[in-house]
């Protein structure tokens, strides 16, 4: 029978390929979308990692262990202030706290001479730098003195700079944010696009001078914190929250860690492929229709021949499993031809983005490849028993005078 089926799809190359196609895309789909997934996943945690497990976020708007704060929700919060991360370097408060950077920011438009860029700024205590890791390119980074003294100054990331100063020297010239003149002291190295912020086409001016010139605020929108040495951190961040609860008479506030951070994102990211993995499954269900129909068609054609076998003493059961296995060998060629095509795209994927830079680590899960063959052999045996059922109930004398 599996010569048999084989000669079939052979006899009828064409018409076996179209039946096979929403079988091959649905798992090419399947394939390419967990590989690319992962690839995905492996950036943003490496680009996370890289910043080492040493770093804590408090962010306001209380929250559940597990769940997102409120400002990642969107809800402004507007407890956490600058004076909260300065009591955190007190040491009679958090013994082993290194440096405390305080953020805001806001969307407004960059004018020098006739250039004009709509631009995301941030505005950041002076140990931005050292928080961030950042190098600088040309000039420095603004001191803290400016900072405190509400100097406007502007650090630039490459990016940004390209684009708006395009080959002359930066640092020096002035330009205007929100229709305030700012001096540029600084271009940053370029790092690429990062988890929290991308620091090219970052645009940093000092805290004060964001609060107050710009915004009109008191609050941070979050303070990101560095400990001395890893093995103090869930220390820290006891000793972070009990200090900031004193100062709030309650836990207004959440505290993330790299580690939150990361098992956050796997998550999310876990979610998107899987729900992602379902959307592309489902024109394995599609081409489990095609092959049911198709097979229904091949039924009729194959009348006289089923009645002419019958006649000779061929059994219904004999009847069904021919086109039972017809069936399965056209859902297993498609699904290992769409598996082969997913796995080379997916790699000439990966190899494209490796070119680039990013840490894109290439991926087949084989649990889920091994769920997705699953799938698809249990559609083409549902959609294939309908016709095989309705070859063996013919009749033989009736078959034979088909046509």
């Amino acid at each position: 029978m599996l010569r048999l089926a084989w000669r079939n799809l052979l006899t009828q190359k064409r018409r076996s390929f179209l039946t096979m196609l929403g079988i091959i895309i649905g798992i090419f789909s399947v394939v390419l979308v967990m590989s690319a997934g992962a690839g995905a996943q492996s950036i943003i945690v490496g680009q996370i990692a890289k910043r080492g497990t040493d770093q804590i976020a408090i962010l306001p708007g209380a929250s559940d262990e597990k769940g997102p704060p409120a400002s990642a929700l969107g809800i402004v919060v507007t407890t956490l202030t600058r004076e909260d991360g300065e009591a955190l370097l007190d040491t009679h408060h958090v013994s082993h706290m290194k440096s405390v950077t305080a953020y805001v920011s806001g969307n407004d438009i960059l004018t020098w001479q006739s250039e004009e860029r709509s631009v995301t700024y941030t505005g950041a205590s002076a140990s931005y730098k050292e928080m961030e890791q950042v190098t600088m390119a040309a000039g420095d980074f603004f001191s803290e003195g400016e900072e405190k003294a509400g100097a406007h100054v502007m650090v630039l990331g490459k990016e940004i700079a390209t684009e708006v100063f395009g080959n002359q020297d930066p640092v020096g010239q002035q330009v205007k944010l929100k229709k305030v003149r700012f001096r540029v002291v600084g271009v940053m190295d370029p790092q690429g696009a990062g988890p929290f912020e991308d620091i090219d086409s970052a645009v940093v001016i000092p805290l004060s001078v964001a609060q107050q010139d710009l915004l009109g605020i008191r609050h941070v929108n979050f303070l990101r914190a560095r400990v001395t040495d890893d093995q103090y951190l869930n220390q820290t961040i006891e000793e972070v929250r009990q200090t900031l609860t004193e100062r709030h008479q309650e836990e207004d506030f959440s505290i993330r860690n790299i580690s939150d951070a990361l098992a956050i994102i796997g998550t999310i990211t876990n979610a998107m492929r899987f729900f992602l993995s379902g959307v592309a499954a489902i024109s394995l269900f599609v081409g489990g229709v095609g092959v049911m129909n198709i097979m229904l068609i091949a039924v009729r054609e194959k009348t006289r021949e089923i009645g002419l076998r019958k006649s000779v003493g061929a059994y219904a059961s004999d009847i069904r499993a021919q086109f039972l296995i017809e069936t399965m060998v056209l859902t297993c060629v498609g699904t290992l031809i769409g598996f082969v095509a997913g796995t080379l795209v997916a790699y000439i994927v990966a190899v494209v983005v490796q070119s680039l830079g990013y840490d894109y680590v290439f991926s087949i899960s084989l649990p889920t490849v091994g769920l997705a063959f699953a799938i698809a052999l249990l559609i083409g045996f549902v959609f294939g028993f309908v016709p095989a059922r309705r070859a063996a109930k013919l009749h033989p004398i009736d078959a034979l005078r088909y046509e």
